[in-house]
This record gives structure tokens, sequence and C-alpha cells, in this order.
């Protein structure tokens, strides 16, 4: 296989405002699409569900996101849900995107004490690689996929199917030769 990047995208307990007291905003979705950028496909996808510690799953959350309080309630702790991605997805030593910087700081916000950080050091913003290669205002998901004539597959704010169109996104940056803030990547 190629060159290998692993798009994240994650989806979070959240409220119509401001948390409960008490309460914070917790992974509780972890969607991966794994992109052979040589190949130029995605080769791999995957959905770990994360049982919030520190927060329930709200009805507005889950008008959102789909995702239930029971479904949540069966996923696993936060700790197994980083083992999972270095185990599966090779996260500490392959280069990892996101759309924009909420899911990179969502992770160091809830990676302290002993539980490392999953991803090594190479973090690319999708989102600003987009919109920097096409000389637009930064958007959503949903808008830069209209920007680019591709088709929304699944459900918006579904973190696997979110991760799945952020791959055709970078994808998309790759075949126009504008994927040029990405590091060089190892496998």
């Amino acid at each position: 296989m190629g060159r290998l990047l692993n798009v994240i995208d994650v989806e979070a307990t959240c409220w119509d405002g401001q948390p409960p007291p008490g309460q914070v905003n917790e992974i509780i979705e972890v969607g991966v699409c794994v992109v052979d950028i040589e190949a130029r496909e995605r080769v791999g996808r995957d959905r770990i569900m994360v049982r919030p510690q520190r927060s329930t799953v709200s009805a507005f959350c889950t008008e959102l996101t789909g995702i239930t309080p029971e479904e949540a309630a069966g996923g696993v702790t936060f700790a197994e849900a980083c083992r999972l991605l270095l185990e599966r997805h090779r996260s500490d030593s392959r280069p990892w995107a996101s759309w924009g910087d909420y899911d990179r700081k969502q992770f160091a916000r809830q990676c302290h004490g002993a539980q490392r950080y999953p991803f090594g050091s190479v973090h690319v913003n999708a989102k600003a690689v987009f919109a920097d290669a096409l000389g637009a205002r930064r958007q959503g998901m949903a808008g830069a996929l209209r920007t680019a004539g591709l088709p929304l597959e699944g459900r918006h704010h579904n973190g696997a199917d979110d991760a799945w169109n952020i791959g055709a996104l970078v994808l998309y940056l790759v075949e126009r030769g504008q994927w040029s803030e990405a590091p060089d990547y190892g496998a």
C-alpha cells in the first residue's frame, strides 16, 4: 500500500447553548477514513463509539448527530478508543487530517494524566488547505463538498460519514495537485 493518511472526524456531546453545570464536551464518536495518497483512493473506514464519562448526550446532540444516549453508553472508554486508533490505524506514526482544528484540540483536551495522546506530530488542517488551494474563505465540510462538486455521502455530523467525505475532499485536492501543505507521508 502507498502513503497512508488517517482522516479523523469526531462528534462530541453538545447542547443548544451552554453545557449543563458540571458537564463538558466529550468525544462520543471517532470516525476514521484511511486515504492512500499514492493510489488516490479511500481504503479504510472505521467508527469508534465512545462512552462519555463527564457528560450526557442531550436531545439536541441526538438530533444533530443521530447518536442516542444508549448508543453512546454502549461505546468503549476514551482510553480504549485511543488504544484502538493506535492498534487499527497506527495513529502514532501516520499523519492525520481533520476538517479544521476542533478534532485535534478536543483530543488534546481529553488526553491528560496517564492518557497518552494517540497521534503523531503531523496534523493537517484540511479546511485551511482547501481554502488556501481554492483562494476561498474557510467553510464547513458540506459547503466545501458543494464547491468541489462532490456529493455528501451519508449523514452530516456522523463522524464516520464525515471522515469519509473529508477523505473525498483530500483526494479532490490531491487530484488537483493542491495537497501541497501535506507532509511527506510514511506508510
